[in-house]
C-alpha cells in the first residue's frame, strides 16, 4: 500500500486516495503512540535514560512541545535529538519543487498558493524522506538572520519584483525545514539579534527581513541543546527565547557502572583484527568506567565542563590498543588488555579533562595516576578481600619477587601461577580463565590490588614493575 502511495503525482490523486496531511507536531504523537502501543523502544540505543529523561520527551512529543536538552558534554543530546527524526514518517507528500516543503493541501509560500490556483487538482506533488524533513545548526557567534531565516536575494529584486514580495526572499535553513524538526546545538552562542529572530519565528509567526515583516507560519518542532551554566538569567539566553521553550529535559552522565560499561561496548569502535581473538575481562571495563566515575567525582576537576562518555570510550580503545600492540609484536594469537596497558590512558584522558587549578604543583599525569589508583582499588575491591589473599602476600615476604611489563608474553606469568601460594584461587575468583592472556591480566589485578593495600611493593624498572614485600 506504501509504495503505490508513493505513485500518487499529483493533488488530485492525493484526495482521490483519502490521504490526510498532518502537522508535523501530530504525526509525531501518532507514531509515538503507535511505538508505545507496540512496547517498542522509543529512541533505540540510548542507555541510563529510561526512568529519568525518555519520560520527558515521551511526554514532550505528546503534547507538541518545543524541546531543549540541558547537560554538560558527552551526555548524548545530539543523539537523542537526531533520533527523534525516526518519529516522522517516513515520506510525506508536498508541492513539488518547493523550496520549504509545502503541504499541497494548504501550501504558504506565495509561489505554491499561485500553482495551486492556477492548477487546481492537477498541482504536482512529490514525496519527500525524512533526511529532508530535518536539519541542525551549531551555534556560533557568526551564525546570522540571513543564515537561519532568509535574506532578500538581489538577483529576483534584478528580475522586476517588488523589495516588499515574499518571493524575492533567499530562504534559509529554518524555512527549507518547514514541516520537520529544527534543531540548534548550544542556543545560547547564537547572538541577542539572532535569537530575537528566532522567538517570533517560534510564536508570531513572523519575521523581519532587511525591515519587511513577513509572515511565515511554518510548521516547524523546534529542539536545542545548552549547557546549564549557560542556560540561565546570568548566562547569554534572552528571557522570551527561553519561554518560548515548552520543556527543558535535563540530561545526566551514567548512574551506574553498568549503564558506563554498556555505553563502551555499544560505542567502541575499534576494527576487529585478522588472527587474533579480542577476550575483554570484565574487570577491565569496570576500572576503564570507574576511572571515569572518579573524574566526575573529583574536586580537582572542572565539573561544569563535565566528563564526557567520550572518556570512557576512548580510553577503552586506548587500552585495547596498547594489548593489540604488544600481541602482535610478540606474535600472540588474542588480545588481551590488562592493568600495565593502563599507562596508555593518559593520553586519551588529558585533553578531555579541565584541572580547576593549573600549576607547578597541579599537573595532569599526577592526578591521572591517582584516579586510576582510585578505579583499581574500587574493582578490586569488589572481587576480593585482602585477608583472603594472606597467602598470596606471605610468599612475597619470604623475600620473593615477581616482575610484570605490558611488554611481557602471557606465558610469563603461568609461571607465577605454579610458584606462588594462592594465586590460582584468587585468579579464579575473578572467573573462568582459560587462556594464558586473560590469566596474565587477572595476575596483575591481584598484584597491583594488594600494593594499593600496601600489602605489597612496587619498584619500576624502565617500562617494567617489580612487586615485593
Amino acid at each position: 500500500m506504501k509504495q503505490d502511495l508513493l505513485k500518487i503525482r499529483t493533488l488530485g490523486q492525493l484526495r482521490a486516495a483519502g490521504v490526510a496531511v498532518l502537522p508535523v507536531r501530530l504525526e509525531m504523537r501518532r507514531n509515538l503512540i503507535g511505538r508505545l502501543r507496540a512496547g517498542e523502544r522509543i529512541l533505540p540505543g540510548i542507555i541510563g535514560y529510561d526512568e529519568s529523561v525518555l519520560p520527558e520527551i515521551e511526554n514532550g512529543v505528546l503534547a507538541g512541545h518545543h524541546m531543549i536538552f540541558l547537560g554538560e558534554r558527552g551526555q548524548a543530546k545530539s543523539r537523542l535529538i537526531r533520533l527523534l527524526i525516526e518519529l516522522l514518517d517516513e515520506h510525506v507528500a508536498a508541492v513539488k519543487g518547493c523550496e520549504i516543503n509545502d503541504d499541497p493541501y494548504r501550501p504558504i509560500c506565495g509561489a505554491c498558493r499561485r500553482r495551486l490556483a492556477e492548477a487546481g487538482e492537477a498541482l504536482e506533488i512529490e514525496w519527500i524522506g525524512r533526511e529532508r524533513r530535518y536539519a541542525e545548526k551549531l551555534a556560533t557567534p557568526d551564525v546570522s538572520v540571513a543564515d537561519l531565516i532568509g535574506e532578500i536575494d538581489p538577483i529576483k529584486v534584478a528580475e522586476g519584483r517588488y523589495l516588499a514580495d515574499e518571493e524575492t526572499i533567499h530562504y534559509g535553513l529554518i524555512p527549507r525545514t518547514n514541516r520537520g524538526i529544527f534543531a540548534i546545538n548550544e542556543l545560547p552562542d547564537l547572538t541577542e539579534k539572532v535569537q530575537v529572530g528566532l522567538f517570533n519565528l517560534m510564536e508570531e509567526k513572523d519575521v523581519q527581513i532587511k525591515g519587511y515583516r513577513v509572515r511565515m507560519p511554518l510548521d516547524l518542532v523546534f529542539v536545542a541543546s545548552a549547557n546549564p551554566e549557560d542556560y540561565t538569567s546570568r548566562g547569554r539566553i534572552i528571557t522570551p527565547l527561553k519561554d518560548r521553550f515548552d520543556v527543558q529535559i535535563r540530561t545526566h552522565y551514567p548512574r551506574t557502572i553498568e549503564d558506563e560499561i554498556a555505553i563502551m561496548d555499544q560505542e567502541c569502535g575499534y576494527p576487529a583484527s585478522d588472527g587474533m581473538a579480542l577476550r575483554i575481562p570484565s574487570f577491565i571495563k569496570e576500572v576503564v568506567a570507574q576511572l571515569t566515575f572518579e573524574a566526575r567525582a573529583s574536586n580537582e576537576i572542572n565539573q561544569t565542563s563535565g566528563v564526557s562518555v567520550r572518556v570512557s570510550i576512548n580510553n577503552f580503545e586506548s587500552v585495547i590498543s596498547n594489548a593489540e600492540k604488544r600481541a602482535v609484536r610478540l606474535g600472540e594469537n588474542e588480545i588481551v588488555p590488562r592493568l600495565s596497558d593502563l599507562p596508555s590512558l593518559y593520553a586519551s584522558t588529558a585533553g578531555k579533562i579541565e584541572l580547576e587549578y593549573v600549576g607547578e604543583d597541579k599537573k595532569e599525569d599526577d592526578l591521572i595516576e591517582r584516579l586510576i589508583n582510585r578505579a583499581v582499588l574500587k574493582t578490586f575491591d569488589r572481587y576480593f578481600k585482602v585477608d583472603d589473599l594472606r597467602r598470596v602476600s606471605a610468599y612475597f615476604e619470604g623475600g620473593w619477587g615477581v616482575e610484570v611489563s605490558d611488554q611481557s608474553p602471557a606465558s610469563e606469568y603461568l609461571e607465577a601461577l605454579r610458584e606462588v601460594p594462592g594465586l590460582r584461587e584468587a585468579v579464579e575468583q575473578l572467573g573462568s580463565f582459560e587462556t594464558p592472556g586473560l590469566m596474565a591480566a587477572a595476575t596483575e589485578l591481584v598484584f597491583e590490588g594488594l600494593h594499593l593495600h600496601q600489602k605489597l611493593n612496587k619498584e619500576r624498572h624502565g617500562g617494567r614493575f617489580a612487586y615485593h614485600a
